[in-house]
């Protein structure tokens, strides 16, 4: 399963990366990443301008699935999604506000304002995770740390909804072409910074493969077991908080990929271990948000709406059939 998802991610990234208004074959493709092309406008086309969203949609597809699959383990909820403690709703208010602010301070455009809005978003999301972190320590009950994130989350999209009911039409418009989600708003530049960012996060959510096992035991008989619950829960939250935060802050908000693609890797690989369902899911996630992304080209939509409506099925059917969940 690891090799076949493996080279089906290769392919979809070949695929990708000749998808678009230019059109390129899987050749044309390898041929200039190799650096075989006799064609300089196609390499260009495809080192300069394609290749860095391409590792975008990989990246971010991991991220927000192992993310995904950390939040339903911790939670034992099978419709926990990375988004379920707040990330998404502290990005959005850091960036309204910045939004509503920037033409108060004399408005910002191009670069200036693309890095606003990433710092914002960055801001926002990581002071809400830290929040809950703290939160999370002091509070033992993990169903509570639950409930206050959704409460957190409920509370920020309604000072959203007014910031929004506030603005110009121009600000406004922008807010919401960036609830869309886009994988074509990294540059060259910042992509090592998100690459830094979802490394450390995935090499603390393997540092979380025993726990997240433990846990499917029940909290209570894993701390019998040596399960140390604040240690465990901080460190998912950490790694949650870098991953989920850091592709919201750089992409936006990206739904149901950490909602439903850890349930694909279950159903792929049959198991809940984590030993196996982490790099699963991470294959996974990066095979679909790159399959997502040569459907978001053809049809020349936003990213956000394919993720949704391939996800959304996979979801419904983990309604109807959550006793059969093993989370």
């Amino acid at each position: 399963m690891f090799l076949l998802l493996a080279a089906l991610t290769i392919l979809l990234l070949l695929l990708d990366l000749g998808a678009g208004s230019v059109k390129l074959s899987i050749g044309d493709v390898a041929d200039a990443l190799l650096g075989r092309s006799d064609d300089p406008a196609k390499s260009k086309i495809v080192v300069d301008i394609r290749l860095v969203k391409g590792i975008v949609a990989v990246i971010s597809g991991m991220a927000l699935s192992v993310s995904g699959l950390q939040m339903q383990t911790l939670f034992r909820n099978p419709l926990a999604g990375p988004y379920v403690l707040g990330v998404s709703s502290g990005a959005s208010l850091a960036v309204a506000l910045f939004i509503l602010g920037a033409p108060l301070a004399g408005g910002l455009s191009g670069t200036a304002a693309s890095i606003g809005m990433t710092g914002a978003a960055l801001a926002g999301s990581g002071i809400v995770l830290a929040l809950i972190a703290v939160a999370g320590r002091r509070i033992k009950d993990i169903m509570v740390v639950l409930i206050l994130g959704m409460m957190v989350s409920s509370g920020i999209s309604a000072i959203v909804q007014i910031l929004q009911y506030m603005s110009t039409d121009e600000a406004l418009k922008s807010f919401v072409v960036w609830t869309m989600g886009s994988l074509g708003n990294v540059t060259s530049e910042q992509l090592p910074i998100l690459i830094a960012a979802t490394g450390i996060g995935l090499v603390l959510a393997v540092a979380t493969i025993k726990p997240l096992n433990l846990l499917l035991l029940g909290e209570e008989y894993a701390v019998t077991m040596g399960y140390d619950s604040r240690r465990g829960r901080t460190m998912v939250l950490v790694s949650t908080a870098l991953l989920a935060g850091s592709v919201t802050a750089f992409c936006g908000p990206i739904g149901f990929i950490g909602l439903a693609m850890p349930h694909v890797a279950r159903m792929a690989f049959g198991t809940a271990d984590h030993r196996v369902l982490i790099p699963g899911a991470a294959l996974t996630g990066a095979a679909v948000m790159l399959g997502c992304d040569i459907v978001s080209k053809l049809m020349v939509i936003p990213i956000n709406a394919v993720t949704a409506l391939a996800g959304i099925p996979i979801v419904v059917w983990v309604v109807f059939r959550n006793r059969q969940i093993a989370v």
